[in-house]
């Protein structure tokens, strides 16, 4: 008997909510903290603590969130992350002091965190090879379509009674969206009451239930066995390099760069935001056409490409024309004259959508202040903290000469292919492969384990680069970290894998047949591995 049609529309539905939820989440503080400050009286401390939580949350669920999915299965991981989130919503929404916030904001990153893993294993492992590459990535998409979706709300809220409190508290509603999908979908692949059902929907290819399954431990991650740690070194250096490119630092001159080809006061922030969310949206959409038909690698080598090219082009323009921006915590007072419109306070100067990955994702964008004398601070490294509304041009970018107008107009051009590349490369991409190359026993531990390096070096990136600006000057910064996409270029040449058109069971085999020496990625290719196709059961 067939599958019911509806079976691929809400495994995308899945992915898509997901990841819109978790974009909300991510940007929704960037409106709602001023009110909040002015509500709560907040202090510089407080603003950053309350940021903060929100990354205390997510790095908590990545380090017990891959023993919960292993544990308790992909499906209920979801459904558990999603009632967390409720609750933190209603924290949020209900808060009458700072600790409710603070506990809300926590919960609720826990939650997006742990959904964010489950979610790309879940979909990875219910469809087909065919559908795999764009389904996981659509991910991806729902991030970037969730922060432009709390920019509106932020702005349509902003001068609305308790408006911050239907700001942080809608983020409930597509949660609730999702958790219907996935009621209506089995628990996973590998189930032997589901399997059934899901053979026409995995292209004929479904996994033997119950077939001497073997176990792994955490520890046989950094063992020769079947290939797991050279499994564990792409996957560490996917989200490494991902992060030392300096992608989530780079963008906290986005509105600097705005500002200076001519947008100025609010315009400058609002382009910076908008703008650039809409190029990542294009982007990761392009991504999801081509992932299944271009491959892994090839999004991989070209937006890697793309990155060191665009950030290096900055890095030279800031020799010429240098760039730096002032924004300090303590310019409260003068935070909400910049533009007048009511929603500026959640679209300040610095603003980047964050992404993670995501979840990942993501997919983390934070934005920091960067005036060279300000101190780096305990919010600075938070991957959640699109700004502080604090956040002023005390020290923006003069008047453009006109012999600088045209290197201001190459600082733009570079920032957007910059975001692009991200977008279609490492963005979505990591995510996929990380979901694709562990064997299913341990996939939510490992994916786990590199996430948890992925909000890490996040936060080391992002706390370092004050220090890094202070000690070689923003326009080497940049370049250092053009040099380091050109290594990470090297990496995923050498030791990726193509995992395009192969079902999990194949892309398994490959990793187990070969050890893992230079040359991995670039010599193997999908015609040149021998599996033995699982057969269905009749």
């Amino acid at each position: 008997m067939g599958h019911s049609p509806p079976r691929l529309p809400l495994c995308a539905s899945v992915s898509l909510l997901g990841g819109l939820t978790f974009g909300y989440e991510l940007a929704v503080i960037s409106g709602a903290l001023l009110p909040l400050q002015l509500d709560f009286e907040l202090s510089c401390l407080e603003q950053e603590f309350l940021v903060g939580s929100l990354l205390l949350g997510a790095l908590l669920a990545s380090l017990v969130g891959g023993f919960l999915i292993d544990r308790c299965g992909r499906k209920q991981a979801i459904l558990g992350s999603n009632v967390v989130l409720l609750a933190g919503s209603l924290s949020l929404g209900l808060a009458s002091s700072l600790a409710w916030l603070v506990l809300g904001r926590t919960a609720a990153g826990f939650a997006i965190s742990l959904s964010s893993m489950a979610c790309c294993i879940y979909v990875s492992e219910l469809v087909g090879p065919r559908q795999r590459g764009v389904l996981v990535s659509l991910y991806e998409a729902g991030i970037t379509v969730g922060i432009l979706l709390s920019y509106a709300l932020n702005y349509a809220l902003a001068s609305a009674p308790w408006g911050w409190r239907h700001m942080l508290g809608w983020a409930a509603a597509p949660a609730l969206l999702q958790s219907l999908s996935l009621l209506c979908l089995p628990a996973g692949a590998d189930e032997t009451a589901a399997n059934k059902d899901l053979i026409p929907l995995q292209g004929g290819e479904a996994t033997k239930s119950g077939l001497g399954k073997p176990r792994y431990s955490f520890l046989d991650l950094f063992r020769a066995r079947d290939n797991m740690r050279g499994r564990t070194t792409v996957g560490l250096g996917l989200v490494l390099f991902q992060q030392l490119t300096g992608q989530p630092n780079v963008l906290c001159y986005a509105s600097t760069i705005f500002h200076s080809v001519g947008f100025r006061g609010g315009s400058s922030a609002m382009l910076a935001s908008v703008g650039l969310g809409a190029v990542k949206v294009a982007a990761t959409l392009t991504a999801m056409g081509l992932v299944d038909r271009a491959g892994r690698r090839a999004l991989l080598l070209a937006g890697c490409a793309l990155m060191a090219l665009s950030v290096s082009g900055i890095g030279l323009v800031s020799f010429a024309v240098p760039m730096d921006s002032g924004p300090s915590c303590l310019a409260m007072p003068n935070a909400t004259k910049l533009s007048g419109l009511p929603g500026d306070s959640g679209l300040p100067v610095g603003l980047s959508p964050p992404p993670l990955s995501t979840t990942r994702e993501n997919q983390e964008e934070p934005v920091l202040s960067t005036s060279k004398k300000t101190k780096p601070h305990p919010g600075a490294g938070d991957p959640t903290a699109p700004s502080l509304p604090a956040l002023s041009m005390a020290s923006s970018v003069p008047p453009s000469a006109p012999e600088h107008a045209l290197l201001h107009w190459i600082a733009l051009v570079c920032m957007m292919v910059f975001v692009s590349a991200f977008s279609f490369g490492f963005g979505p991409v990591t995510w996929l492969v990380l979901s694709e190359i562990y064997p299913v026993e341990i996939r939510g531990r490992a994916f786990a384990f590199c996430n948890s390096f992925n909000w890490a070096a996040n936060l080391f990136i992002s706390l370092s680069f004050l220090d890094l600006i202070g000690t070689i000057g923003l326009a080497w910064t940049f370049l250092l970290y053009g040099l380091t996409a050109v290594l990470g270029l090297g990496f995923i040449y050498l030791f990726v894998p193509e995992t395009k058109g192969q079902s999990l069971a194949e892309i398994d085999q490959q990793f187990q047949r070969r050890r893992f020496t230079l040359g991995f990625g670039h010599r193997q290719s999908t015609s040149g591995v021998q599996y033995s196709r699982i057969k269905e059961s009749s």
